[in-house]
């Protein structure tokens, strides 16, 4: 996943990403709705589709101290050189958020399943990423990041609610957080919010839509995911997203 994407690196800079370095600098947040992301990444309903496949690769996660068992995820780490459009894997190891960033599940080295070879193949893995370098690459002035990929599930049933945060308002401890909606099946909530440190609400939507995207300088505004429930009780219901976190280098 080295090789350059010259693609992504143009003389035009796409509207779509002065709009999110605009509001980023500006207040902190960006909604990005799928039709934009998907022009700026070059992405069809087939691409998102074969994407969402790879959600049904995740493993449980085993470390919710809530005792729930609705989360599924898999875990990647990486370096981007947004300038020259590389991104290197970086060898798998545990995740690990300080208690203080996260009062649920932090304080401890967290080992989740690595990301399969079909996602780190996956076109839409490497453009995403990138679109996301030159964004934040943009607000900073600097181009050298590391990035984790976090693929999440959240399921949900009559019998357990499913929390995208069960933290509550939080941030992840980053410089920036995103979330991607892959897809939603049989659910209703999952409303994200974000907030001033003093509690104030800025900004609330539901993703909706594949590809539908909320970009976070995860230092400036706190963030949080309503739970999700079923429509139908009787059929599996899930909500599917891509959380990634890009750190300054």
């Amino acid at each position: 996943m080295s090789e350059p994407n010259t693609a992504t690196h143009t003389a035009t800079t796409h509207p779509a990403t002065s709009a999110a370095v605009r509001e980023l600098s500006s207040w902190g947040g960006y909604l990005q709705p799928a039709a934009e992301q998907s022009d700026l990444i070059g992405a069809t309903p087939a691409d998102w589709a074969r994407f969402a496949r790879h959600w049904d690769d995740l493993t449980v996660d085993t470390y919710m101290r809530d005792g729930g068992v609705y989360r599924y995820r898999r875990y990647g780490h990486f370096r981007l050189d947004a300038a020259a459009g590389e991104l290197t894997a970086l060898p798998h190891g545990p995740y690990r958020q300080e208690s203080s960033v996260n009062p649920l599940n932090g304080g401890i080295e967290r080992h989740f399943d690595p990301l399969t070879d079909a996602f780190l193949a996956d076109p839409l893995t490497r453009s995403v990423v990138l679109s996301l370098g030159e964004i934040f690459s943009g607000v900073e002035g600097a181009t050298d990041w590391d990035v984790k990929l976090h693929p999440f599930r959240i399921v949900t049933s009559s019998a357990e609610t499913g929390r995208p945060a069960p933290q509550g308002r939080h941030r992840d401890g980053s410089t920036f957080v995103t979330s991607l909606l892959v897809g939603r099946t049989n659910v209703s909530g999952g409303e994200s919010s974000l907030y001033t440190p003093d509690g104030e609400q800025l900004f609330t939507t539901t993703l909706s839509e594949p590809g539908d995207q909320l970009l976070v300088d995860d230092r400036v505004v706190l963030h949080d995911v309503t739970p999700v429930t079923p429509v139908d009780a009787s059929a599996p219901a899930h909500r599917d997203v891509l959380i990634v976190d890009f750190d300054l280098l």
